[in-house]
């Protein structure tokens, strides 16, 4: 039993908790104490610019440089046999000259060169804005090697000078479609890559790039921009690849991509079916940044598709 200290009355002794353990009087001091209305604000407003600051640390130095190499299986009707199962590599929007330098893209190019595609195509926004930024990434272009080619079209951040920068994609052994195809030829069989100029700053002529193509044949379509497929499946494409959208470049969870460029307003990023003809139209994220050197959400990609005949 416990005895009550001289000088106390009974009256005076805290009371028990039913384990009959007095309370401590340091954690008694603890509870009673109350965070006042200005220390709750100022704990939430240093919660939230912490959390800014992380975020912003991310999107800035973190997701700009983790790329994400995609890998696809995509099943086309109209791919003869002998095609079945060729690997195409897609990039696009680097922008070389913003946030992105030829260091920068031959990481890409060893990720593009382990993969070991029979087909290398680029969909255009190389540079941001000056032609003289793609002479440093030339080398790193050049190492690339595909036996059934590289294609690249142009992008509407590449019309600064168009003729200087097609004469670099040459030098790296990329062959540039202008509204033009090529004629890919694998044993008795026969495929196109057609390439179309841009939208916002070219003209494209879907009717130019396909009339040396004989009728029948499956053609790769490059554009830069993707909601043009909504025109291009009048025409005898069976496959767009896209870019310009950069995915968003900024996505929210829950609201996507926060803002994209006129032209892929409907197609955004990843693989789509056009309404009409159920045209496959994939819209790959883009390499580079342009207008702020920002991505949350939405890493840098690297597509690699392997079409299958089916």
């Amino acid at each position: 039993m416990n005895e009550i200290p001289p000088g106390i009355s009974p009256g005076d002794m805290p009371e028990s908790p039913p384990g009959g353990r007095p309370p401590d009087p340091g954690t008694q001091g603890v509870l009673n104490r109350k965070i006042t209305r200005r220390q709750f604000l100022g704990r939430g407003i240093s919660a939230i610019i912490g959390a800014g600051m992380l975020t912003g640390g991310y999107a800035w130095l973190g997701e700009p440089n983790w790329l994400d190499v995609k890998r696809l299986e995509l099943p086309l009707l109209q791919l003869p046999t002998g095609f079945d199962g060729i690997r195409v590599a897609h990039f696009s929007d680097a922008h070389l000259g913003f946030n992105k330098d030829a260091e920068d893209l031959a990481e890409l190019v060893n990720h593009i060169r382990d993969a070991g595609p029979e087909i290398i195509c680029f969909t255009g926004d190389i540079v941001d804005s000056n032609a003289e930024d793609l002479i440093p990434a030339v080398p790193v272009l050049a190492s690339l090697h595909a036996p059934l080619g590289k294609y690249a079209i142009l992008g509407n951040h590449d019309y600064k000078n168009t003729g200087m920068l097609t004469e670099l994609w040459k030098s790296a052994g990329f062959q540039v479609l202008r509204n033009e195809s090529q004629l890919i030829r694998r044993g008795n069989e026969v495929i196109a890559v057609a390439g179309l100029e841009d939208l916002l700053h070219g003209k494209p002529d879907p009717e130019a790039a396909s009339k040396n193509i004989p009728e029948g044949t499956f053609t790769l379509l490059l554009m830069h921009e993707p909601d043009y497929a909504n025109m291009a499946e009048a025409y005898p494409f069976h496959l767009q690849l896209s870019g310009h959208s950069h995915g968003g470049q900024i996505r929210m969870p829950l609201v996507g991509a926060v803002f994209t460029p006129f032209g892929s307003q409907k197609y955004i990023a990843g693989l789509y079916y056009t309404e009409a003809t159920r045209m496959p139209v994939y819209v790959n994220r883009g390499f580079g940044e342009t207008y702020m050197p920002f991505r949350l959400l939405c890493r840098p990609e690297l597509t690699l598709l392997t079409l299958r005949s089916s």
